[in-house]
């Protein structure tokens, strides 16, 4: 009997390393990945390319009137192994991850035509399960009866501290104070917006790794799924 599959859903705050972790257990489960943060963030860097962000507003009309023109697909690297975000057919993994994109990511994401286009992917892309997907409100709102909810949270300052590595490791300049006022900023907006808001499930378990290595993080996320497959057999 070929083994059961499950979803698996990753919500909570930025640079808690959700895609990290969803990552490797995609991988040590031979799942699928997708980065639901990647596209909306795909988005965002459409809006900016586009003069739909100018100075402090956003164009939402305009945006959505250009939903149709927004193709999103991923694409596995050979040689990192991992799968990267196309816009449009372009490989903008690099781009999307700039400080301009962090500083507008959460607003393009509470637009709710934005929000309903992005969740029928991911949908659509979980549709035979084998799927570990991370993002703001999987477990929440696009896979509301996954099997196995982890809601991932962490010290404000060490997820700063981690995501200004990040930056770094990709020559991006921030200072450790702009990151952390973003991170700040972003938790607000994603907890307070009025389509599909950053909020834990009722069912999912949370996982603090303020002070626990990536090792531990997947070995406990891991003890979960195996026990969850079990007992689907």
């Amino acid at each position: 009997m070929p083994e059961r599959k499950i979803t698996i859903a990753i919500d909570g705050y930025s640079s808690c390393g959700k895609s990290t972790i969803a990552r490797a257990i995609a991988a040590r489960l031979s799942y699928n990945y997708v980065d639901t943060g990647a596209m909306y963030r795909a988005v965002t860097l459409y809006a900016l390319r586009n003069g739909l962000i100018n100075g402090r507003n956003l164009d939402a009309d305009g945006l959505i009137d250009q939903l149709e023109d927004i193709h999103i697909e991923f694409t596995f690297n050979q040689d990192t192994k991992v799968s990267e975000i196309l816009l449009n057919g372009e490989n903008v993994e690099l781009f999307i991850r700039h400080m301009d994109v962090n500083d507008w990511v959460s607003q393009v994401s509470a637009v709710g035509e934005v929000r309903k286009k992005m969740v029928k992917l991911q949908q659509e892309m979980g549709k035979g399960k084998g799927i570990a997907m991370d993002g703001r409100d999987i477990g929440t709102t696009v896979f509301p009866d996954a099997e196995l909810k982890i809601f991932m949270t962490a010290d404000p300052d060490v997820r700063a501290q981690r995501r200004l590595d990040e930056l770094e490791s990709k020559q991006i300049s921030a200072s450790f104070e702009e990151v952390k006022e973003n991170l700040l900023q972003r938790d607000h907006e994603d907890m307070n917006r009025s389509e599909s808001p950053l909020r834990k499930a009722l069912d999912a378990i949370v996982l603090d790794n303020t002070n626990i290595t990536r090792e531990e993080q997947l070995e406990f996320v891991i003890q979960l799924a195996n026990d969850l497959i079990l007992r689907k057999k």
